[in-house]
Order: structure tokens, then C-alpha cells, then sequence
């Protein structure tokens, strides 16, 4: 016969599997974001890596996969996350009364968290259904009125990437009180290389368009 679980290890169950698919989410985005910067190199680069993810079916396969990923990772961390105006403003009020930067940075991983539920789905969707991947595709995609809403999306991902994996180091003590200002520091210096680096692949997309 199991035994029934208290609330206290049900939760423990789900920061785990909320930290584990953060951690999933962020080495892929990761890797995503590098991918996608050999544009910068060579587009033709870029087209050669599109083409084996496609023959492979790695795309095919891991588009839906990602997108349900997002989808679970949000699910568990929703639990946390003050959806009501009271809520937050008594949330705002605490933080302001901590003076913690942790506590602001866990409310900008709220706000990108919900743009990037919603603006992954559009971004896989219009990619998948308008194969094959290409340069070409996606330059179409900035002059058709895209660019926008990737100068948005893009800093909402790194954003969210980057104070994930801090929080995270912070939770599991690899980021400990001697060394969370190191931390910070290479945290921000990486986020700021990935949003420089998807920043000048959004140029040049746009200027072979």
C-alpha cells in the first residue's frame, strides 16, 4: 500500500520538477540562441545547420516537445505567482519593505514568464508551419511585420533564462551569500553576450531581406 504524501514533500516534488524543466528550458534556449547566431558567421551556415535539424526530424520532434515543456514549467510555477492586483501589490509592497534584489528579479521572471507562454507558441507555430527553415523564411518573416515582436520576445527570453539559472544556483547552494555578487555580475555579462549576439543575427536576417 503507498503511502500518502504531506504537503511538505508534495512540494518538494514540485519545486524539482519545476527546477528541473527550468533547467531543460534554459539549456535549450541556450543552444537555440547560438544556433541561430551563425547567421552573424555565414547564413549559409545557418541554412546547413536548419537542414540537418529538419532531415533528421530533430525539429519536428523537438518544436512540440519545447512548447509542452513551457507549457509544464509554467503550470507548476503558477502556484507561486500572484495573478491577482492584491496579490501583487502586497508582493510589491513586501519587496519594497525587504529591499531584496532576488525578490525584484523573481517579479521580472513573473511578467517575461507569461510573454513567453504566449509569444513561444506563435514563434514555434509560424516557423514550423511554413517549412523548410531558412534564412530566407525568416527575413520574410522580419519585413512581414515579425521584428517587432522578436525585439520583445528576445529580451523576455534571456531575462528569464538568465535569472533562472541564478535562482537556481541560489536554491540548491551553488550560489552561495560569499559569492552572489559574482554571480550577478557573470549572470549579467552572459545575458548581455546573448542579447548582443541575438541582436546582430536579427540584423543581418533583416538586411538580406
Amino acid at each position: 500500500m503507498a503511502l500518502s504524501r504531506t504537503p511538505g514533500e508534495a512540494k518538494t516534488r514540485l519545486d524539482f520538477w519545476q527546477a528541473a524543466s527550468g533547467a531543460v528550458l534554459a539549456l535549450f534556449v541556450c543552444v537555440h540562441l547560438t544556433l541561430e547566431g551563425t547567421v552573424v558567421l555565414s547564413p549559409a551556415l545557418t541554412n546547413g545547420i536548419a537542414w540537418f535539424l529538419e532531415a533528421t526530424w530533430l525539429a519536428q520532434i523537438a518544436a512540440p516537445l519545447i512548447i509542452l515543456l513551457i507549457v509544464f514549467h509554467f503550470y507548476i510555477a503558477a502556484r507561486k505567482m500572484p495573478f491577482r492586483a492584491n496579490e501583487l501589490g502586497i508582493f510589491v509592497r513586501h519587496s519594497k519593505s525587504l529591499k531584496d534584489f532576488d525578490t525584484w528579479l523573481w517579479l521580472v521572471q513573473v511578467f517575461t514568464a507569461i510573454a513567453i507562454l504566449m509569444g513561444a507558441f506563435y514563434h514555434v507555430y509560424t516557423v514550423m508551419t511554413d517549412l523548410p527553415i531558412n534564412v530566407a523564411g525568416s527575413a520574410k518573416r522580419l519585413h512581414n511585420g515579425w521584428l517587432a515582436f522578436y525585439v520583445f520576445f528576445l529580451p523576455c527570453v534571456i531575462l528569464h533564462t538568465g535569472i533562472g539559472v541564478y535562482r537556481l544556483a541560489v536554491k540548491y547552494g551553488i550560489c552561495t551569500k560569499s559569492t552572489k555578487s559574482a554571480w550577478r555580475k557573470w549572470v549579467w555579462i552572459v545575458m548581455g553576450c546573448y542579447l548582443l549576439l541575438g541582436t546582430l543575427a536579427l540584423t543581418r536576417v533583416w538586411f538580406l531581406g
